[in-house]
C-alpha cells in the first residue's frame, strides 16, 4: 500500500502567503478575485482592503472601474449565503454551484407568505409578472434602489409577515424577497452603492444589461466540480470540512466535487487527511518573510474552517462569537495580531506574541501606508472583535 504524501504545516504556510499574494504581488484587482475565489463583500470597506493589500499602487478609483465601467467584476451573493465580489466567469461558476442551490426553499417559502396572507392565489404567475416589470424597469432606468424601485412599482411595498399565521410580527417588503429571489436566479445584480465605497446598500441592475449578456450557463454539478478546482488551486491541501464549509454545500455534494477534480489525500501535521489537486504535490520555494496588513472578513482570514496552522490560539481575540474575523496582522503566513482604525485615522497595532524586531518593522511600514491610503475615511467593523470593542471603549 503506498503512503499518503504528507504536506507539512510550513508548506501550507508558504503557499497561503504566494498563492493569496501576501506580498502584493498581484497584477490587477480583477487577479485577485480570481485567485481568491471572491473578495468576502459583506462588508464592503472589505473589498477594496483586500485588493490593496495584494496590489501595489492600487487606488479606489481603480476597483470603482473594474466594478462599475468595466464591470469586469460582479458583486453577487453566493457561498455560504455571503456577498462576494468576484470576476465574470466567477459569477457565473458560483451563481450555478451556490446560488441556485438556495432557489427552491426561498421560492417556497415566498409563495407560502403570499398564498396565506391573502395577496394571490396563483404565487408563480403573480411573481413571473412581478419580476418582468422590476427587470423592465431596469432596463429603462439602468440601475435603481429597492425605494426607487417600489416607487415606480407599488405592488413591491406589499408587507409580509416572516412567519405564516403572523401577519402583524416582523413584516418585510415584498421588494426585499422578490429582489433576493431575482438576484438568486442570476437576474440581478448589486450595482453602484448609495454612498460612498464603504456603503451596504446598493443600486439594483439586470444582469443581462449591466454585463451586456447573461451569466454564462452551468450545470449546478459541474460548477461545483470547477468551484471546487478553484478553491483547492488556491487553498489546498484543505480537509473536506474546510471546503464543506466555505462553500456551503452538503458533504455529500462537497465529496463528489472532490472526486469530479481527482483530488487526492494528503497527511497534514495534525494528523487529519487533507485534499489537493493531483498535479500540485511539490513543495513551494522558500522566500523572505512578509507583513500583511488584512481586513476583516479577508479570505485569508476566513478561507478554512480549521485554522490552526495560521491562526494558532488567537481566534478569541480576532474572532466574534459568530466566527467572523476581524482586522489582522500577518507575518511570514500566520496571523499574529489585530489592528484598528482610531477615530484621527491612524492605524494601531495590537501585536498578539513577541516578533522579531525586522517583523515589527515591517509590520509599521504596513500601518503607515494604510493609514495614507484609508486618507480621511474611516472604516468600522460590522462584526467587531474584542480587539475592536476593547479599543472603541477606550475612545469613549
Amino acid at each position: 500500500m503506498t503512503a499518503r504524501p504528507h504536506l507539512s504545516d510550513a508548506e501550507r504556510r508558504r503557499r497561503l502567503v504566494a498563492r493569496h499574494h501576501l506580498g502584493g504581488t498581484a497584477t490587477s484587482v480583477v487577479d485577485v478575485a480570481g485567485a481568491l475565489c471572491g473578495l468576502h463583500a459583506t462588508d464592503p470597506a472589505s473589498v477594496y482592503l483586500s485588493a490593496q493589500a495584494r496590489v501595489a499602487g492600487l487606488e479606489r478609483a481603480d476597483l470603482d472601474r473594474e466594478l462599475y465601467d468595466d464591470r469586469s467584476l460582479v458583486r453577487l451573493l453566493a457561498m455560504r449565503r455571503t456577498v462576494f465580489v468576484v470576476p465574470r466567469d466567477g459569477a457565473a461558476v458560483a451563481q450555478a454551484a451556490c446560488s441556485e442551490a438556495l432557489l427552491a426553499g426561498e421560492r417556497r417559502r415566498l409563495h407560502a407568505l403570499l398564498v396565506d396572507q391573502g395577496h394571490t392565489a396563483d404565487p408563480d404567475a403573480f411573481l413571473a409578472a412581478l419580476g418582468a416589470r422590476v427587470l423592465a424597469h431596469l432596463d429603462d432606468v439602468g440601475e435603481s434602489s429597492a425605494v426607487d424601485l417600489a416607487k415606480a412599482i407599488p405592488e413591491l411595498t406589499i408587507k409580509l409577515a416572516q412567519a405564516i399565521g403572523k401577519p402583524y410580527e416582523g413584516s418585510v417588503g415584498l421588494s426585499s424577497k422578490l429582489l433576493f429571489l431575482l438576484a438568486l436566479e442570476g437576474h440581478l445584480v448589486r450595482g453602484r452603492p448609495l454612498g460612498t465605497w464603504v456603503s451596504s446598500q446598493y443600486r439594483w441592475a439586470h444582469t443581462e444589461t449591466w454585463l451586456g449578456e447573461p451569466l454564462a450557463p452551468w450545470d449546478p454539478a459541474d460548477a461545483r466540480a470547477e468551484l471546487a478546482r478553484r478553491w483547492l488551486a488556491q487553498y489546498g491541501p484543505a480537509p473536506v470540512d474546510d471546503l464543506r464549509w466555505w462553500s456551503g454545500w452538503p458533504l455529500g455534494q462537497t465529496r463528489a466535487a472532490l472526486a469530479a477534480v481527482g483530488a487526492v489525500e494528503v497527511d497534514l501535521d495534525d494528523g487529519t487527511i487533507g485534499w489537493v489537486l493531483p498535479d500540485d504535490l511539490d513543495a513551494t520555494a522558500e522566500a523572505k518573510p512578509v507583513a500583511t496588513l488584512l481586513p476583516s472578513l479577508d479570505p485569508a482570514t476566513m478561507g478554512w474552517k480549521t485554522r490552526h496552522w495560521y491562526l494558532g490560539d488567537h481566534g478569541d481575540r480576532l474572532f466574534d462569537r459568530n466566527g467572523n474575523g476581524g482586522p489582522t496582522i500577518w507575518w511570514d503566513g500566520r496571523i499574529v495580531g489585530g489592528w484598528v482604525q482610531r477615530p484621527a485615522g491612524d492605524v494601531e497595532l495590537f501585536p498578539l506574541e513577541d516578533l522579531p524586531p525586522a517583523a515589527l518593522r515591517a509590520i509599521a511600514d504596513r500601518a503607515d501606508a494604510l493609514t495614507a491610503w484609508l486618507g480621511d475615511t474611516r472604516i468600522k467593523s460590522r462584526f467587531p472583535n474584542p480587539i475592536e470593542k476593547e479599543s472603541s471603549a477606550e475612545v469613549r
